[in-house]
């Protein structure tokens, strides 16, 4: 179970004054722990981790909707 203590550092990981770059690998890290914790999920069906994976998507898609920025509105 060590994808789960490495999903828990990143989700209290801060998010702050991070450049392009360590947003893009942050985004590929979340992606990466929420493929792994539901290979695990889908053999265990424990609560606490879909719990987990949705509070990880949540991140990555704060860290996505930032690397995108704002639409142009020409």
């Amino acid at each position: 179970m060590d994808i789960l203590t490495e999903a828990e550092a990143f989700e209290n990981s801060k998010m702050s004054h991070m450049s392009t770059s360590d947003r893009v690998v942050a985004s590929r890290e979340a992606k990466r722990l929420i493929l792994a914790i539901n290979e695990i999920y889908k053999e265990t069906k424990e609560p606490e981790l879909m719990d987990m994976m949705k509070r990880l998507t949540e991140k990555k898609r704060k860290i996505e909707k930032r690397l995108k920025g704002r639409p142009d509105t020409a």
